[in-house]
Parts: structure tokens; C-alpha cells; sequence
């Protein structure tokens, strides 16, 4: 999400879709491998076979920071961060002071990792100033997800040109920190026994402003959405984990102002409301996992599950560098245990086999402190 709010937003760029799509559109087809045939946190190989930079070699000696391997699990939870502003640096170091008295394990990227436009290669030195630089000393594995604003193409979040996000499967193999072995992939914790798996989505080809009409890859029935699914449906059938947890940037519901998937922005019209993901949700998704977890709306939600998620719970944690300036969601809210649409902060959750705890943390821009304002036991 950016400045532009709801409907006019949408406006604009459909409007700008017919003269300045062309471009882009074109420049779409991907340059790596779909990750349909790779898996959990072991498949690094796999997903990054075939990459490469034509800046500069990769690494050939860059250790990950290691996945934990205990059973008890503290979960970060941040979305929509990237700026690189004093929001950002504010609540990286709240969250510093927090690890340094109660570690955390690794930290789950909801998406909008380099604003406004995403990087333009694996080298662009936003890398640097919108995440290693705002984030450094939290030095655990951080799996990302893909958001609108790192796939731009004319405008900033038009979520038009997705081979962008290339740049950030890309930078995966320059960094110790950035899971990113590719646009979709799991990582299970720990490896044997685990307790929780992620399945990190992407769902932009699904809910772009700027569809991909004219690129069959992308396509919502297109080789990418279809091995994406494929692979989602066997690798949550084969998963033994306790916990089963959907990671991803656009979120299945919210009363933030993006609003549910299949209404998105309150636009009637398809498949700019995000019918598309809606249906992927409902057939893939809901009833399947635990939880869902996005950003894409800058607040803080905890929602109640429905009777059209059939159990799974949407949580909302897009509020990492940007807040939503109060309100303007659906006028009537879902059933929510917690909602926060006026301050910047972010989430934490305890994971063990027996339970799931949420805690929600407000942060203070100016002193950089925060607060908890929510914490409760989700299971």
C-alpha cells in the first residue's frame, strides 16, 4: 500500500494500465526456475539452480545464519518495512532490544521488503539501506515474501513488471540473512520432527494493480500459478508439522483498507479485486492451515476465524515502517481479538508443540521503545 488510498489508488492505475502497460508486461517472463519442484529449507540447491548475476559473481563462501534446531520457537513478524526512513530504524531497534533479552529464532518478511519500486538488480545497494543496515545485530535467518512493491513496474506497488522479484531470489545467495531460495518455497523447524511449517506463497500474479493480461506465465491458469498450486497441495499433504502456517504478503481478509481477497479495495470489478487470490485461498489454503499470515494493509490485525476459513485464522502484520493514519477499513469490521491502525510495530509468536502465543508490540517512533498491547494464547 502506498499514499494513495483505496478506490483512487485503483483509479489511477487502471486507468494508466491501458497506455502504459505494454512495456512492462512484455519484460515479464521470469529468469529462474518456478520453484514447483523444490521444497523446504534443504532445497536450497534446487531453487537456485540456473541464477546468476551479470554484476558481479556470487559468493562461493557465504554461511547462512543457521535455522534453529530446538523445539520451542520465537517467531518475528514483520511486514511492508522497507523504507529505509525513521520508522523503519524505530522499530528495528525496539526489536534489537527486545532480542537481546529474549532471543528470537528467525523472522518471517511479509512482503514490501524494498520500497517504493523494488530493486532494480541483486546488487542495488537498497539491499543495503532497506534491510541489512536498518536490521543489523538481529542475525537469524529472515524468510521473505514477495509484496507488490517489490514487483513494480510504471508506478510504485503497481505490482505490474513480476520478474523484478527475481532481483530478490537473487540477492538470497548475497546475503546471511535473506531467506529467499525462491518466489515460493517452505522451510520446516526444526528439519526432523518439526514442530512448525511455513509455506511462503506468491500471490502477486493474483492481485496485481497491473494484471500480467498479457504474459500467459503469469496468468492466473498460467505454467507459474499452476505449478505454485501443485506444489502447495503436495507439500501441505506430505507436511508433518504440528503447525501449518500460509506466509504471504496479500491477505485473505482484513478490515484494514485493502479489505478481503475477492473485494480488494472495494472494486467490484475482476480481477482487479483480487478474485483470484480469493479462490486460490479457498481452494488451497483455508482449512488446511493454522494460520495465515500477511501485510499489504499498514496495521496490526488478529482476526477471528469464519465459517468461510473453516478454522484458519488471518493475522495482518503490515505495520513495520508504515501505519494506515487510523481507519478506513470495511464499514463493518470481521470479529477481531485485536486491531491497530494508527501506530508502527510488529508481532511476535511463541510456537511449541503444544501451543501458539501471539504477542503484538506498538512502537514509539521517537524513542524507539515499544509496548505490548496484545498477547494471548491462539492455540
Amino acid at each position: 500500500m502506498t499514499e494513495f488510498n483505496g478506490i483512487d489508488r485503483r483509479q489511477f492505475l487502471t486507468g494508466a494500465a491501458a497506455a502504459g502497460a505494454a512495456l512492462p508486461l512484455a519484460a515479464m517472463m521470469p529468469s529462474i526456475a518456478s520453484a514447483a519442484d523444490t521444497g523446504s529449507a534443504d532445497s536450497l540447491s534446487a531453487a537456485v539452480a540456473g541464477t546468476g548475476s551479470a554484476d558481479a559473481p556470487f559468493p562461493t563462501d557465504l554461511d547462512k545464519f543457521p535455522f534453529p534446531t530446538e523445539s520451542t520457537l520465537r517467531v518475528l513478524l514483520c511486514g511492508d518495512a522497507g523504507t529505509g526512513a525513521p520508522p523503519q530504524w524505530a522499530v528495528a531497534n525496539a526489536i534489537r532490544d527486545l532480542h537481546a533479552r529474549e532471543p528470537l529464532s528467525l523472522a518471517l518478511g511479509l512482503g514490501d521488503n524494498i520500497y517504493e519500486s523494488g530493486p532494480t538488480s541483486d546488487t542495488d545497494n537498497q539491499f543495503a539501506t532497506k534491510f541489512e543496515d536498518p536490521n543489523h545485530g538481529l542475525d537469524f535467518p529472515w524468510v521473505m515474501a514477495l509484496g507488490n512493491h517489490d514487483n513494480s513496474a510504471v508506478f510504485p506497488g503497481d505490482g505490474g513488471w513480476l520478474g523484478r522479484g527475481d532481483e530478490e531470489v537473487d540477492y538470497h545467495r548475497r546475503s546471511r540473512k535473506w531467506w529467499m531460495p525462491s518466489r515460493y518455497y517452505s522451510v520446516r523447524l526444526p528439519e526432523q520432527n518439526p514442530v512448525v511449517e511455513f509455506f511462503v506463497l506468491d500471490l502477486n500474479p493474483l492481485a496485481a494493480y497491473l494484471p500480467p493480461l498479457f504474459s500467459p506465465y503469469w496468468a492466473p491458469d498460467g505454467p507459474f500459478m499452476t505449478e505454485q498450486r501443485a506444489w502447495l497441495d503436495a507439500a501441505i499433504s506430505s507436511s508433518t508439522a504440528k503447525w501449518k502456517i500460509a506466509v504471504t504478503h496479500h491477505p485473505y481478509l482484513s478490515n484494514g483498507s485493502h479489505g478481503d481477497a475477492g473485494m480488494y479495495d472495494g472494486i467490484p470489478i475482476e480481477p482487479l479485486n483480487g478474485v483470484h487470490a480469493k479462490r486460490f485461498y479457498e481452494d488451497h489454503v483455508v482449512g488446511r492451515c493454522n494460520l495465515i499470515l500477511s501485510g499489504h494493509d499498514h496495521s496490526m490485525q488478529i482476526l477471528e476465524p469464519t465459517t468461510a476459513s473453516k478454522g484458519t485464522r488471518q493475522i495482518v502484520c503490515g505495520a513495520s515502517a508504515k501505519n494506515s493514519h487510523g481507519k478506513a477499513g470495511p464499514a463493518v469490521d470481521r470479529p477481531n481479538l485485536f486491531q491497530n491502525y494508527t501506530d508502527v510495530g510488529f508481532m511476535v509468536m511463541d510456537l511449541d508443540q503444544d501451543a501458539v502465543t501471539v504477542r503484538v508490540y506498538t512502537v514509539d517512533i521517537a524513542t524507539a521503545t515499544s509496548r505490548v498491547a496484545f498477547e494471548r494464547r491462539l492455540a
